[in-house]
């Protein structure tokens, strides 16, 4: 760049500069933010590319009231807003600063360069850690982060391939096995599953955990009744009418989340199916909007607030130069069973 020495490290200003944008709005680009126009984000990564703009990794030192972040993709989720009641009680204990953030977009998180900025970002907003929470595809941000040493703790994480990811999850293995054991127990021999995305360990997880139960008791496991998609009410809804129309549908339906459970709730409504007389469902998370549903939900409980506080406490254990003894922290699961399951109905 004209009038400054090659060697000189780029600043957020140079970048602005580079791409005709001012410092703000180079500045949201750079974090994702929605309310900027999509050539212009292009504008500012073509720059930060160009300008090799990063972290600046000298002469920086902290302030002195710790700040740490919490990263998500989307807030709306129940599961979402109740593990970060757990963040923000482990870092109001800890006497540290949190600062809620929407994830930056997939063409941040895609592009290393891009990825940098957003963690200089953070770094120069004078966040010391950064809590993900279910990002997808994260890679060039957790490694940027490790570039610069800033601790970044991952809840539940989707699409991860970063060596070295420290994350924060439940036992899904055991809670998807003991869903359908409770299903077993109640004489259910036809049990369908309908569950997460198969990019994500945790779905994964939770669909092995139902079929090892299936196993276990003798029961070959039908494709037909297994179903894979999103963590979404309109899963549930959809997957739920394609199982009850099915020639022979299944007395019960294990679910990989609440929200999930919910849309086959609504399908078997839709379908004059009762709940639980001709159909079980059990749902996961547990989430306080289980117990408010028609009937209320049986669910797979994880401590989600839980997850929050272990999340920001291994974050500030990792920003004091400790590293964790596991990199990966699973906490138990239990059952809370409500009104939605129950035995089959018997065949006339």
């Amino acid at each position: 760049m004209a009038g400054r020495p090659s060697k000189e490290r780029a600043t957020l200003a140079d970048v602005a500069r580079h791409a005709g944008v001012s410092t703000g709005t180079a500045s949201k680009a750079l974090n994702g933010r929605l309310d900027i126009a999509a050539d212009t984000r292009d504008r500012v990564l073509a720059a930060v590319a160009a300008l090799g703009y990063r972290p600046t990794t000298t002469q920086w030192e902290p302030p002195a009231a710790r700040t740490i972040a919490a990263v998500f993709d989307v807030l709306t989720s129940p599961y979402v807003a109740n593990v970060l009641d757990g963040v923000l009680a482990a870092a109001t204990s800890a006497e540290t600063n949190l600062l809620v953030r929407a994830a930056p977009d997939r063409a941040v998180r895609a592009t290393k360069a891009a990825a940098r900025a957003w963690v200089a970002e953070q770094r120069e907003s004078g966040v010391i850690g950064i809590v993900g929470i279910t990002l997808a595809r994260p890679n060039a941000v957790l490694q940027a982060a490790k570039e610069v040493r800033m601790p970044f703790v991952m809840i539940d994480p989707v699409d991860v391939e970063a060596p070295g990811t420290v994350s924060v999850g439940s036992a899904n293995w055991a809670g998807g096995r003991t869903a359908t054991e409770h299903l077993l127990d109640l004489g259910h021999r036809r049990i369908g599953w309908i569950g997460g995305p198969a990019a994500s360990a945790a779905a994964r997880e939770r669909l092995h955990g139902y079929r090892a139960a299936l196993d276990s008791a003798g029961i070959e496991l039908e494709q037909d009744l297994v179903r894979s998609d999103s963590f979404a009410i309109d899963t549930g809804l959809v997957h739920g009418r394609a199982l009850l129309a099915l020639p022979e549908p299944p007395t019960a339906i294990v679910t990989g989340d609440d929200e999930i459970a919910v849309g086959v709730l609504a399908a078997a409504r839709e379908l004059d199916v009762p709940v639980p007389g001709r159909l079980s469902v059990v749902g996961f998370d547990d989430t306080p909007q289980a117990g408010w549903t028609s009937p209320p939900l049986t669910s797979v409980h994880q401590p989600l607030a839980g997850m929050g506080r272990m999340a920001v406490e291994t974050l500030l254990t990792m920003a004091d130069g400790v590293q964790p003894a596991s990199r990966h922290v699973q906490l138990a699961t239990s059952l809370t069973v409500r009104d939605s399951t129950a035995p089959p109905a018997r065949r006339r």
